[in-house]
């Protein structure tokens, strides 16, 4: 007998840092290209994910859409269920709620207390409410009065993104995709993530396997290899400082991780913003091995390559935050990295 391969399901992120008819093209490649999943990241000060996906319903018919990540803090979770309700209805059933601590907020004065309570309490609320229930919820961090939706309303599947144990945790009590925010995977990683997921899954008695886990990959392709990875050496060394590695923490004793720093400190503007400015020393500190480590950059080959030394690690899934190489604007680089993206997906399926 042969053993049938599991099928991948794919993702894709796409940042809106553009005009809202690049972003419906790019949708439309990404479901060409074959992506089982869109995610549209929601960040407060860049244009509104959810209105933007509910453009994109109309311009796609297949491709799964979602927020990535949405937060409970900058809209209270029965609006996010309204939203849903509204855009699962507007897609005939392709959304998906992918919710997390969020990002941006600091920048909006927005404290984001609490974050497991937070978010337990937020999904907890909006999986009723897209069930058409009545929902009273007197919580640390929303309420909910006797209240139930108004209109057609259907559930979704919830994903959870982070980096954190406890809310890998809470992912194993209640999403339905979970994904592993380290940005550097290997097995010993990817272990720990299952393990906390799993723990999760215990306390609800779930069975772990019924969740999907999907590593969050950031892919930038190019037919010039050099410029995908050259592209990505500003967001690895952001990634550096933020998880710091053991290893690169005691680089040339410690010196090489302060004049990351130090570099850093004299760029501006967002890693993945097409007007941002690096610090010529990135190029220096940066190597190729580094940006390896926490990308998935260069030729189609390359990145195919890549991705199965990822997939290797017993994952089914995978979810990718699609970068741009430094072209003439970041919709052309995005459509570049996505040209390409059929190529990997045809190649690993």
């Amino acid at each position: 007998m042969t053993n049938t391969p599991t099928p991948v399901v794919f993702e894709a992120e796409i940042t809106p840092g553009m005009s809202t008819r690049e972003v419906v093209a790019l949708a439309q490649i990404a479901e060409e290209a074959g992506f089982d999943r869109l995610g549209i990241s929601d960040v407060i000060f860049w244009h509104d994910c959810y209105v933007l996906m509910g453009l994109i319903s109309q311009h796609t018919n297949r491709i799964h859409l979602g927020p990535m990540v949405t937060n409970p803090y900058s809209r209270h979770p029965a609006v996010l269920a309204g939203i849903m309700a509204a855009l699962q209805d507007a897609s005939q059933g392709r959304m998906f709620l992918g919710i997390g601590v969020g990002a941006g907020l600091e920048q909006a004065g927005i404290a984001y207390d609490r974050p497991v309570r937070a978010l337990r309490e937020a999904i907890t609320a909006i999986t009723a409410l897209l069930r058409g229930e009545t929902v009273s919820l007197h919580g640390e961090t929303i309420t909910i009065d006797a209240a139930k939706m108004v209109g057609p309303v259907a559930a979704v599947p919830i994903s959870i993104g982070t980096r954190s144990p406890q809310v890998m945790r809470l992912a194993g009590e209640l999403a339905d995709i979970a994904l592993v925010g380290a940005r550097s995977i290997d097995a010993e990683i990817a272990a720990r993530y299952r393990g906390w997921l799993a723990e999760g899954a215990a306390t609800a008695g779930r069975d772990v396997a019924d969740i999907e886990v999907a590593p969050r990959l950031t892919l930038c392709m190019s037919s010039d290899g050099d410029l995908a990875r050259r592209s990505m050496k500003r967001y690895a060394a952001h990634y550096v400082l933020l998880i710091r590695p053991p290893d690169l923490i005691e680089r040339d004793g410690g010196r090489w991780l302060a004049q990351v720093e130090a570099a850093l400190g004299r760029s501006s503007g967002w890693y993945f913003d097409h007007d941002r400015v690096d610090d010529p020393e990135l190029d220096r500190l940066v190597d190729d091995d580094i940006v390896r480590r926490f990308a998935i950059a260069g030729t189609p080959d390359e990145c195919i390559e890549l991705t199965r030394e990822v997939l290797a690690l017993g994952f089914t899934s995978v979810s990718m935050n699609l970068a741009a190489p430094r072209r003439g604007s970041m919709y052309e680089g995005l459509r570049e990295t996505l040209e390409h993206s059929g190529t990997l997906l045809d190649a690993l399926r």
